[in-house]
């Protein structure tokens, strides 16, 4: 796990190493332990390192392969590079280090860009091919671990955060109008390949871009999600006795690729729970766990504990437990904010921030539940979807959508309206092919672009945030694939994540498996309160505010005349959503200017 960074000049003259010095440094806290650099002809890569498989200096990176004139950085995990290692070794490939970063480089040697086909895991690297003058970038199927780029016609510059490249320099800040729609209609995700600036571009989930030396590029997608019904009938216990076999050998794979101790966030859910029952199952014991919870507000309930407790009674983990307060979380959340990425609107971000803090004192690696909701059909909007009329995107829009097309032209400044592009998205990926029913076309849209920048980019950023590593087995691949060809009314069952509750009987406490969903509960700023509603209210009067122009003023005055009157269909604070984007422009954009 690591920050990755470099740039590809295109006009004959060297790359700019104060620029790569520059992203290295905004990267650091993603890599405390080790930086370095590498430069060849026109291309230049930085890196920094948090070791975790092969601790020693033999996989330092960038890592350079003279011999087969390659170098590569790489973030993330493969999962399975030691039998990608065996294979590569019974085809003549000689080893100088035993992580997982040196595999990457002999099997692009060996299958080209086509070796991330053989990858298990979450990642983004980039390849400098010596003997084509190329350069390859690519991104995990699931689009786990991030990766920007910024492009014009003299260079290409590729980073792990956008704040990397903006460090850079030389980068259009300016708001994408098409990104802000994204940004405030589908609760913070922006999808690949645009973010919220005109200037930065994000590379897709399951893609590969190869970038020549002369500014060529070609875009690849290696993977797409089949939610299409096998041949042949399978009985509800034969897709159980399935995913039970794909769980363990998920969870087993991404527990043991690591050279330290490994950890669980523990939220009381099933999803962690789950996690945590089997590791216990496959004889791990005093497994590191760790839960969080926060200050009530008036008789709402403000922490998970009583699930959490029941789990590690049940399997005497080493546990931490935090208690946090809303004076602690008011006070962190600039901070929260500037780390992330992209602007995000969870309620829940100040919380992912300090836990990150508190458990990368205690281990290096945690694994999360991230994933079971939208793979497995847990959430509660699901089955309202499926009984509303309409066609798909009108299902879909009425209990997912932020706000209406309306609503978003209203919010904005005149500038800044235009068509409906995030209908027009959503309807286009449902009429690709390979979903059966309609439910399949949402989860399928769920798992491959909500999910990516919305979850998964909180766990990656505040994880990293303070050189933790978060993993994901509950979004193993072959995991995935395998829910997606479930008939929905199967997962959709005992209100949902049926499939996932069966393989837990038994083996994790009961309550916590039929207890009711749940979400990490914040009741401050769930409902804006106190001194959340004055720091939303500081944010949004401010001059940097009003001078941005971004949203419409009348509008604005009349959110936080009555900012508890409306909330969006999923349970979000308009306010909150506003404020956090303009803050995250203050932080990550105001300040390079």
């Amino acid at each position: 796990m690591c920050g990755i960074c470099g740039e590809l000049k295109f006009d004959g003259t060297d790359p700019d190493l104060g620029a790569v010095a520059r992203m290295m440094g905004a990267l650091r806290r993603r890599g405390p332990d080790h930086e370095g650099a590498h430069a060849d002809g026109p291309v230049a890569f930085g890196h920094r390192r948090l070791a975790i498989i092969d601790l020693s200096e033999g996989s330092d990176q960038p890592m350079v392969d003279s011999d087969l004139k390659l170098c590569v950085v790489f973030n993330g995990t493969i999962y399975n590079y030691r039998e990608l290692r065996s294979e590569l070794a019974t085809m003549g490939y000689r080893f100088f280090s035993s992580g997982d970063t040196e595999v990457i480089l002999k099997a692009y040697h060996a299958w080209g860009e086509r070796c991330v086909e053989r990858m298990n895991g979450m990642f983004a690297f980039a390849v400098w091919d010596g003997h084509r003058h190329e350069l390859l970038l690519a991104r995990d199927r699931l689009g786990i671990k991030p990766l920007y780029y910024a492009t014009d016609r003299s260079r290409f510059r590729f980073a792990s955060s956008p704040q990397a490249l903006l460090a850079a320099g030389d980068v259009d800040t300016s708001v994408d109008p098409v990104g802000l729609q994204f940004q405030l209609t589908l609760h913070g995700v922006v999808p690949a390949p645009r973010t919220i600036l005109r200037g930065i571009r994000k590379l897709p989930p399951a893609t590969t871009l190869r970038v020549t030396k002369d500014g060529g590029k070609h875009e690849r997608c290696y993977w797409a999600l089949s939610a299409v019904r096998p041949h042949g009938d399978r009985s509800e216990q034969e897709w159980l006795g399935l995913v039970r076999a794909a769980l363990i050998r998920a969870v087993q794979r991404q527990f043991s690729a690591a050279d330290t101790p490994v950890g669980v966030l523990l939220s009381g859910g099933l999803d962690s729970s789950l996690l945590v029952g089997l590791l216990d199952a496959a004889g791990v014991k005093d497994i590191p766990t760790f839960s969080i919870g926060f200050e009530r507000s008036g008789e709402e309930r403000a922490d998970e504990f009583e699930y959490s407790d029941a789990v590690v009674e049940r399997f005497r983990t080493c546990h931490h437990r935090y208690l946090l307060s809303n004076e602690e979380l008011l006070r962190v959340l600039p901070d929260t904010i500037a780390a992330m990425a992209e602007p995000m609107v969870s309620q829940d971000v100040a919380a992912f921030y300090l836990l990150a803090e508190r458990v990368a004192k205690e281990v290096k690696v945690v694994l999360s539940g991230q994933g079971a909701d939208e793979a497995f059909a847990g959430y509660y909007w699901y089955p309202r979807m499926q009984a509303e009329p309409g066609s798909d995107l009108e299902r879909f829009r009425a209990h997912y959508f932020d706000r209406t097309h309306a609503e978003f032209n209203a919010i904005v400044a005149p500038e800044y309206r235009g068509p409906d592009y995030v209908s027009a998205f959503v309807e286009a990926r449902f009429a690709e092919p390979g979903a059966d029913t309609f439910l399949d076309r949402v989860l399928r849209l769920d798992v491959t672009a909500l999910l990516v920048d919305d979850p998964l980019k909180r766990v990656d950023n505040f994880t990293m945030a303070w050189g933790l590593e978060a993993r994901v087995p509950l979004l193993d691949h072959e995991l995935v694939e395998l829910a997606a060809q479930m008939p929905p009314e199967l997962k959709l069952r005992e209100g949902g994540k049926h499939p996932l509750k069966a393989v837990a009987r038994g083996l994790i406490p009961d309550a916590v498996i039929d207890r009711p969903k749940g979400y990490f509960p914040m009741p401050a700023l769930t409902n804006l309160r106190g001194g959340f509603l004055d720091f939303v209210r500081d944010i949004l009067r401010s001059q940097a505010c009003r001078e941005r122009g971004l949203f419409d003023r009348e509008s604005v005055e009349n959110l936080l005349a009555a900012p508890d009157a409306r909330l969006t269909p999923i349970g979000g604070a308009p306010l909150r959503h506003l404020a956090f984007l303009e803050l995250w422009l203050q932080m990550n954009v105001d300040r390079t200017i």
